[in-house]
């Protein structure tokens, strides 16, 4: 008797898609060891013996510390995270060798076909059609480069911070805040930190920008409260002329953990509270679904800060942006949101929103940041999910964070302090 579909259809679904993985994982690595063999065909047997020696224990050296990492969720997180984005490098430059193979296959098959069906009955079939030296070096090669990026990406890219600068124009800008400049933080995820000097180095960073204002979009634990606490002292050294305001993200509230043998919900709810109070330790202002406003010369502009609030299935919907939006009594407003799928879910009705600032997407750590082109995985899962959007006259910049989670490094989307000048059109 079949389920009720509620039930069952994503509990297949997954296990659809683990079997495909695996089945993808497994092609990968037997084209990887052909690709080796084949480009070492002109080698000595000993060479050839010794280099498919050397891959199999590589690969399962690798995927035992990749499982390591994966079993053992309760401590030396440093290694963890480590021993995983190693098993990713090697699985992404297994894929990429994966591809150009399977096009020769793919060839070698039609002509094998095409020779079959062509050759007169009883003729002799040919000389077979070997696998290319030169397209299984060429594959080693094309692999290479996403292994090489991962690695780097966790040895350097993670903490290259990088400077953004954004120039807005807006006709409703009061004049009194023309020049006005603000700076984004977000996804600082400070449990991933194994060391107190790379916030260090961003917070120098920071302060080096001289803005009117800083504003931090979410995302400043991974899960725990504590994980912040020894970055309290570098983190309230971000110079502002302005108090610094800051929101809530999916993470700070902890959703992500079992909470039912720590304590339960009483549990859950202390550490989002102890949350709370480590931003004020901090010295920034958490912004619950309310309004703030700055006023010059008797002029004013309100910034609204909501909790998170996702349209995406599977992200929760903590914010109020009625009840933040209400409390706003000026010409322009800026709103901190940290999911960008709130403005397409809910912002929208309120055009007077001039800028929304969000992070959230992280660029997922991966991808090509060119200024002409722009791709990362996370594009099929978010409509908006890196730099500036403009609907109309309102704009949504999306922060590709401060920190990282998962995968300990980043390529191409490194991580971003983005500085902001308002201008009057």
């Amino acid at each position: 008797m079949a389920g009720p579909p509620g039930v069952f259809s994503p509990i297949m679904s997954r296990s659809v898609s683990g079997i495909f993985f695996l089945l993808l994982i497994l092609v990968a690595e037997w084209y990887g060891f052909q690709a080796v063999r084949t480009a070492l065909q002109s080698a000595t047997p000993l060479t050839r013996k010794v280099a498919g020696t050397a891959y199999w224990l590589l690969t399962l050296g690798i995927w035992g510390l990749g499982f390591w990492a994966l079993l053992n969720r309760t401590q030396h997180a440093s290694f963890r995270s480590y021993f995983g984005g190693l098993l990713l490098a090697m699985i992404a430059a297994k894929i990429v060798i994966l591809l150009p193979l399977l096009l020769e296959d793919v060839v070698r098959l039609a002509r094998w076909a095409y020779q079959t069906v062509a050759r007169p009955n009883g003729a002799p079939s040919g000389p077979a059609i070997s696998r290319s030296e030169f397209i299984s070096k060429l594959a080693l090669v094309l692999g290479a480069i996403p292994f090489a990026s991962l690695i780097w990406g966790m040895v350097k890219g993670g903490t290259d911070y990088t400077v953004k600068r954004v120039v807005l124009r807006f006709p409703n800008l009061p004049a009194s805040f023309d020049g006005f400049t603000l700076l984004q933080i977000s996804d600082l995820h400070t449990g991933s930190f194994q060391s107190k000097e790379p916030l260090q180095r961003a917070v120098a960073l920071i302060n080096k920008q001289n803005v009117d204002q800083v504003f931090m979009t979410g995302d400043l634990v991974n899960n725990y409260a504590h994980e912040v606490e020894e970055h309290i002292d570098t983190l309230a050294g971000i110079q502002s002329k302005l108090p610094i305001l800051s929101v809530l993200g999916n993470h700070d509230y902890a959703d992500y953990i079992n909470w039912a043998d720590q304590g339960g919900l009483a549990a859950k709810q202390a550490n989002l509270a102890r949350l709370k109070q480590n931003h004020a330790k901090i010295g920034w202002k958490l912004m619950l679904d309310e309004s703030h406003h700055i006023e010059r010369n008797g002029e004013k502009i309100a910034v609204i800060g909501v909790q998170n609030w996702g349209a995406r299935m599977g992200f929760p919907k903590y914010g109020n942006l009625p009840k933040a939006h209400a409390e706003a009594d000026a010409p322009f407003k800026i709103l901190l949101s940290h999911d960008p799928s709130h403005w397409d879910g809910e912002v929208h009705q309120y055009e007077d929103i001039d800028l929304t600032l969000s992070g959230h997407t992280h660029g997922m750590q991966f991808g090509v940041n060119l200024p002409f082109f722009k791709w990362s995985p996370v594009q099929y899962a978010y409509k908006q999910w890196a730099g500036l959007y403009q609907r109309g006259k309102q704009y949504l910049y999306v922060n590709a964070g401060l920190g990282f989670i998962g995968y300990p490094g980043r390529v191409g989307f490194l991580p971003e302090i983005t500085v902001f000048e308002l201008r009057r059109a």
